[in-house]
């Protein structure tokens, strides 16, 4: 029997990235040294302080035992203290905060604990992949709502509602975005908030990348605007803001009934994260900040050199205002090849990954997603071969044209 025979699996496109990954690894077989700008996989360490905690609570016997569903009380308290220093939020530890394996996890498990088969859920169009495809495991229905400079939010939303049946019965927000890098400001949660109360519609919002920002002013909490409290959760990540993606530690707090419906499904499926990771990361809330800074000047200044650089060559790409990541529109030469054949060129033959829009949703085509998880260093030398690449792009797109007329 075939794996696509089964009814969550079958509803799951392919996955647009794997012909990348295959190509980025079968070039490494070989020796060739890949600059890897594609999957958003921080490459600073985590703080030291941080590992040391760790380290401190794992020598205690009395940690290795199961852990807690929820998350133990010192991290939610330390989320909550978190969301007041930050945000000038009051957050409940008890009923309106839960520790999660990471803000994905929190996701697709809230989406399997208020989802119905054929709710109909509005996502926006490119967007992280868990954020319509959690959707689609639990067996909603998913309407996508284009997203970027050339659409009006609030316009894409009221006419995705209009012609919804049945009525939306939530709708995802992230930003800073990932892909886009856009930022929005109270005033747009202000909006979507009020909308969203007169429909009855939850919201789920992504701020994952809540500290990793550039330019004017720190991107604000929805749960900031008081009555989201009544219809939005909010989902953060420890993974960026102190580089700790591979300990799996998020969170998600706002609306009470939310989050019992996510603890209670939580509850049947796992034990939380290992005692000592959650002890490591209240050092994290409750300590030094220093890092968190020292993170967001490396970012702005690898943001810097990759912007200046890809301009120089022949590449203009706007600036991104937050996250760790540039959304670039193809080269004009290029736009007729798509996002994923250009992917596979700049891999071939300038030895530089990236993600191609496409994997994003539709709407993310005629774009890549560029990370900047390699040091600056690294960074010039991705650039040097990108610029080599540009001035030799009439053999590129005639050899292309070759292969697929």
């Amino acid at each position: 029997m075939s794996h696509t025979e089964f009814y969550r699996t079958r509803r799951l496109p392919p996955y647009l990235f794997a012909e990348i990954n295959a190509m980025k690894a079968d070039a490494r077989a070989r020796g060739e040294d890949i600059i890897d700008l594609g999957m958003g996989n921080p490459d600073l360490p985590t703080p030291q302080h941080i590992v040391d905690k760790l380290k401190e609570a794992v020598d205690d016997k009395s940690t290795h035992r199961y852990s807690v569903s929820r998350g133990i009380t010192g991290l939610r308290r330390a989320h909550a203290a978190y969301y007041k220093r930050r945000f000038g939020v009051n957050i409940d530890p008890e009923s309106e905060t839960i520790v999660t394996l990471g803000s994905k996890e929190g996701l697709a498990n809230l989406a399997q604990a208020i989802t119905a088969p054929g709710d109909v859920i509005l996502s926006p169009n490119p967007s992280y992949p868990i954020h319509p495809y959690g959707f689609m495991i639990a067996g909603a229905s998913v309407r996508h709502m284009p997203l970027g400079p050339d659409y009006d939010f609030m316009k894409e939303l009221a006419h995705a509602v209009q012609h919804s049946v049945p009525s939306p019965s939530a709708v995802i927000l992230c930003y800073p975005s990932n892909p886009t890098a856009e930022v929005v400001d109270l005033a747009f949660y202000r909006e979507v908030v009020d909308f969203c109360r007169k429909k009855g519609i939850w919201i789920l919002s992504d701020l994952a990348y809540a500290e990793i920002y550039f330019d004017g002013n720190p991107p604000p909490s929805i749960l900031e605007i008081p009555e989201a409290r009544e219809i939005a959760v909010e989902f953060t990540s420890m993974s960026k803001t102190y580089s700790m993606a591979g300990w799996r530690v998020g969170f998600a707090a706002g609306n009470k009934d939310l989050i019992a419906a996510l603890a209670r499904v939580k509850s049947y499926l796992d034990y939380g994260a290992f005692t000592p990771i959650q002890v490591a990361a209240v050092a994290a809330l409750n300590g030094p900040q220093d890092c968190v800074k020292l993170h967001r000047d490396t970012y702005r200044a690898r943001r810097d050199v990759l912007i200046a650089g890809l301009g120089a060559a022949g590449w203009p790409v706007p600036s991104p205002k937050a996250t760790m990541f540039a959304w670039a529109p193809l080269p004009a030469d290029f736009m007729e090849m798509g996002s994923m054949e250009f992917a596979k060129l700049l891999m071939e033959h300038a030895k530089v990954a990236v993600s191609p829009g496409a994997g994003f949703g539709e709407y993310g085509e005629g774009y890549v997603r560029i990370g900047l998880v390699e040091n600056e260093q690294r960074i010039r030398q991705a650039i040097r071969n990108i610029k080599k690449f540009m001035s030799e792009k009439d053999k590129h797109i005639a050899s292309w044209r070759a292969k697929n007329s």
